[in-house]
């Protein structure tokens, strides 16, 4: 972890969806990897909680297949496979970075959340056993 609370992907990291159709790439750097709370997440994943890595859009590129986009709200789309639905990536419309769900991470241990957004909609019966900072909106600049 380097001292603002980021991680370090010290080599390219690939990963791609369920069966296999869409696949990605994105090079090594410091990153932002955190969980979300927000109600968004929760529905499109149908899970309390998704663990995002946030990446500059420069460095990160599809290398296998398109995928799907979906318009979730008035300023970003979340990204899935067409075929198996896996969700992908979250874009906001700034277009500067992209977050990867870093469950679709062929390793994901490489990208350890570091802390957790959206706490305003965390859902009652689910907590994390961590001591990672806890934010009621989004929290840090990624």
């Amino acid at each position: 972890m380097t001292p603002d609370g980021k991680i370090t992907i010290t080599h390219a990291a690939e990963g791609g969806c369920l069966c296999g159709d869409v696949r990605y790439r994105v090079d090594a750097g410091d990153r932002a990897s955190g969980y979300c709370h927000c109600r968004m997440c929760q529905r499109s994943a149908g899970a309390p909680v998704l663990a995002w890595l946030t990446v500059p859009l420069a460095r990160f590129k599809f290398t296998k297949g398109t995928p799907k986009i979906y318009h979730s709200s008035a300023h970003a789309q979340r990204e899935f496979c067409p075929n198996c639905g896996t969700q992908l990536l979250f874009r906001d419309d700034k277009g500067e970075k992209v977050d990867v769900n870093s469950a679709t991470l062929d390793d994901p241990t490489l990208a350890p959340p570091r802390y957790h957004i959206w706490r305003t909609s965390r859902i009652s019966w689910f907590e994390t056993a961590d001591d990672l900072p806890r934010f009621d909106d989004r929290g840090i600049d990624t």
